[in-house]
């Protein structure tokens, strides 16, 4: 009977579980967007080059990358007029290619919601309007940078609110933007917005069933990276972001994975991640992801709080970020130590080893991480 209680009272705790950006409200159901760019059954049946295309929803993104290779430059742009929705979200596809294909698709978009996104000089590397809109800009040259991020939001994140003006680093622009300033010369930073996120507080919050399908689509933009010869990156994954990116830790091609408010990452612990990237973690005092409960019970919560000691991430300071949006503000403890992460130049000041004493879970020991001095002040 006891232990029938203890799984209720987990129970009713799960079902609290959130990880938004705005707080304590309901959600709406969502569905998740999966599949090919729009546009692919036309891209299908295209016999312009004298042979069928690759398969958007089939082709691994190196045999992207190599198709495009054999290609003229004059048969990239005629594919890319006939067909830029497929060409703008293609993972593997050259991304100087992909953003002029996105530019092409924006300037014809009727949504007032995308409008914004269509202004001259920006770098969008996917913009998919189904639904809600997902969406991926780029912040420095990405072609040239020595050490790259992809920052991964959270809930009530799409394309439609992806420039609004409220948080301004709390939006995943923001986020990227003041993240680039403060790594420096090069890096590259993407905000990534390429899965369905949940709205709001509630089941899709609670569960884990968007960060499956997000999982997928943020390892395909990774291997798409890795494909057009772009360095492996450090990942940023705010929130429900978090829960996307344990998710997909076992197959992300990435150096770093730093989870900043996160519920759970749907692993007891660092090593339950399978992955061999270093693993960090950052939790503000004053974050209210820190009244959720961290448990996972019948399919709702995401489990262990990754700044918890026992889950063996290295601990990122944020002492200095003020609530749940607050860890890239500028002149804040965790924005430093991000940025030191993002250059890949030393461990952050007051960064933290699992228990300061074992090594953490993967292929970088703590014994062979770098020392403290030179850390970002």
């Amino acid at each position: 009977m006891r232990r029938y209680a203890r799984s209720l009272v987990a129970f009713a705790l799960a079902t609290s579980v959130v990880a938004g950006t705005t707080g304590w409200v309901s959600g709406d159901a969502q569905q998740a967007l999966t599949g090919p760019p729009p546009g692919s059954a036309q891209w299908r049946a295209d016999r312009v080059l004298g042979t069928g295309l690759p398969d958007p929803g089939r082709a691994k993104p190196a045999g992207v990358a190599r198709f495009f290779a054999s290609l003229s430059t004059a048969e990239q742009q005629l594919l890319l007029v006939r067909h830029p929705s497929v060409v703008g979200n293609l993972d593997g596809a050259p991304l100087e290619l992909r953003y002029r294909a996105n530019a092409l698709a924006l300037s014809t978009e009727d949504d007032p919601r995308y409008r914004s996104l269509a202004a001259p000089g920006r770098q969008i590397l996917a913009f998919d309007p189904r639904g809600r809109g997902q969406v991926a800009e780029v912040f420095g040259d990405l072609r040239t940078a020595r050490r790259v991020s992809v920052v991964v939001p959270g809930s009530d994140n799409d394309a439609g609110t992806f420039d609004r003006k409220v948080a301004a680093h709390g939006a995943p622009p923001g986020m990227a933007r003041t993240l680039h300033a403060a790594a420096g010369p090069g890096t590259a930073v993407v905000a990534w917005v390429g899965y369905t996120t949940p709205v709001g507080v509630g089941i899709d919050a609670a569960t884990g069933s968007l960060a499956e399908a997000g999982a997928g689509r943020l390892t395909r933009f990774a291997e798409g990276l890795r494909a057009d010869g772009l360095p492996e990156p450090a990942v940023f994954c705010h929130s429900y972001g978090s829960v996307v990116c344990g998710i997909a830790a076992h197959r992300l091609p990435v150096t770093d994975l730093v989870v900043l408010g996160s519920p759970g990452m749907r692993a007891d612990d660092a090593a339950g991640l399978r992955t061999k990237a270093r693993v960090w973690a950052a939790k503000d005092p004053t974050d209210w992801i820190d009244n959720v409960p961290n448990v996972r019970f019948a399919g709702l919560g995401h489990g262990t709080d990754p700044t918890d000691p026992g889950f063996g991430a290295r601990r990122v300071p944020a002492n200095d970020a003020r609530g749940h949006a607050g860890y890239f503000a500028p002149g804040t403890d965790s924005l430093r130590a991000f940025a030191v992460i993002a250059r890949d130049t030393t461990t952050p000041e007051g960064a933290k080893t699992p228990a300061d004493t074992q090594a953490p879970h993967g292929s970088h020991a703590a014994g062979n991480a770098p020392v403290l001095e030179g850390a970002v002040r």
